[in-house]
């Protein structure tokens, strides 16, 4: 990329909202021309990866993020046993249908309402033991009844059903057909192996899964700097684990340089290694130098970072990016874009800025898929708690096995929100709704701008720098 006015700009240190990208000649006939495919490693159909933050990625994040063409990031914090057993699930899910929510008509409507919020699709099957459906209960079907009713009593028995493998044009039309928002998913025997919802069906069509060369689901998982890194790592990539990421707030570190020279002796060079977060092209060279593939970038722009407030330390996002992106092409590396994103429009500054994917963690965290329970305000509206990777709260979290006094030290030192609501919006409750808003976003800047690849888009792309009047007037005011 180039600034509009470099002599002026390139001085300057800017943050996302201080930009814009200038458009320019586009030869392509349609947005559907763009072609996200991250550049760093392979898999995926687009550059979107879910944060490691406790409250952002779990099991159902992963694997929505996987199944959508994303990458989900597990948080260091999640203990090795929850880690397998999640890794060991997102392998083998369905890259295509969504995970069903089974009872058994002996459930009750308790049980129902304890699941029924854990995946977007709206949807609980009642099957019999051999996984046969006899009935779905939705939200709808659980007003005003008595919570210990079994769901035998109030299920819907009228079935739509979809057989496994139907194109998604025809899936779509027949839940249209029907008046359904989604469907259980049937193999040959009649058993059920999935759900595809209405809007999966078209989302399906823009965005292909992220795949590993065995077919099979990416999951990344983070991994701290501690004397166990290596150890940890090695057994992550041992399940399956897509990449590695190791992750600190200030990662232009002695004890990082180490973590990374240990963990690349214990998982070889096939797996791709990220490590951060640095917002300097030192702190990048001296990650790459140790043997990092992609260095994740930015200090202090997340929505529940406090680092900059309490130290005055970090850089403004959008040139933190580029400096630290121009060091890694130098060396045929990439850099991630990590904290910060409010809008698409956000995305598509930090891929011109020269990042291979961008990391979200707190636009994800209010939707069904994100880890957490859903809870409700006075005025009965939804919501789900975010906390920083740095708060007391994660702090806490984190030194669990340290004696009382220890743990009362470590908890003098936090740097993030340890609580706060995010609320599920209409329309925004599922990852794949922002998924597509994002996606879609970033596909017409591309045009915008005349690119159709990430690396035209670093190429084309020219950056001009505006006022606070610029930025406000470019918001809808309707």
């Amino acid at each position: 990329m180039r600034f509009l006015h470099p002599d002026h700009d390139e001085a300057l240190e800017l943050s996302l909202d201080d930009v814009f990208l200038v458009p320019g000649y586009f030869e392509g006939s349609s947005r559907l021309d763009v072609d996200l495919r991250p550049v760093d490693f392979a898999g995926g159909s687009h550059p979107i990866v879910s944060a490691n933050m406790n409250a952002v990625t779990g099991k159902r994040m992963a694997e929505t993020m996987a199944r959508l063409g994303g990458l989900g990031v597990l948080p260091q914090d999640m203990d090795l046993e929850t880690a397998t057993r999640i890794i060991k699930h997102i392998k083998g899910a369905d890259p295509r249908y969504d995970t069903p929510l089974l009872v058994t008509p002996r459930a009750t409507l308790r049980d129902v309402l304890g699941i029924i919020r854990k995946r977007a699709h709206d949807m609980v099957i009642v099957v019999d033991d051999s996984q046969r459906p006899l009935g779905i209960v939705t939200r709808a079907d659980l007003r005003d009844r008595d919570q210990y009713s079994p769901v035998g009593a109030f299920m819907s028995s009228r079935l739509v059903t979809i057989a496994a493998g139907t194109p998604n044009r025809d899936a779509f039309l027949l839940m249209e057909e029907h008046r359904v928002k989604s469907a259980p998913v049937l193999d040959a025997d009649g058993r059920v192996v999935g759900v595809l919802t209405r809007d999966d069906a078209v989302r399906l069509e823009l965005l292909e899964p992220s795949l590993d060369p065995q077919g099979r689901l990416m999951v990344a998982a983070a991994v701290g700097i501690s004397a166990s890194a290596a150890t940890t790592a090695a057994r992550l990539a041992e399940l399956g684990a897509s990449a590695i990421v190791l992750d600190t707030a200030h990662g232009h570190q002695r004890r990082m340089i180490e973590a990374i020279r240990e963990v690349r002796r214990a998982i070889g060079t096939s797996l791709p290694l990220v490590a951060g977060n640095v917002c300097t092209p030192e702190g990048t060279r001296a990650l790459l130098d140790a043997g990092a593939d992609v260095v994740k970038v930015n200090v202090g722009p997340g929505a529940m970072c406090t680092t900059r407030m309490q130290t005055g330390a970090g850089r403004p996002t959008f040139s933190s990016v580029r400096a630290c992106a121009r060091e890694a092409h130098q060396r045929g590396r990439h850099v991630w874009a990590d904290g910060g994103v409010r809008d698409p429009r956000d995305v598509a500054l930090y891929l011109a800025a020269g990042a291979s994917r961008v990391m979200i963690g707190t636009a994800l965290a209010g939707t069904y898929e994100s880890p957490g329970d859903i809870k409700e305000d006075r005025d009965g509206r939804p919501y789900k708690e975010n906390y920083g990777m740095a708060s007391a709260r994660a702090v806490s979290d984190r030194t669990a096995g340290l004696d009382a006094f220890e743990r009362a030290k470590k908890g003098f030192f936090r740097e993030g929100i340890s609580t706060s609501r995010i609320y599920i919006r209409e329309g925004r409750e599922s990852v794949g709704a922002i998924l597509v808003d994002i996606i879609t976003g970033v596909q017409s800047a591309f045009t915008y701008v005349g690119a159709t690849t990430l690396p035209q888009l670093h190429q084309k792309a020219v950056v001009g720098v505006q006022t606070a009047g610029g930025y406000l007037e470019g918001k809808p005011r309707g």
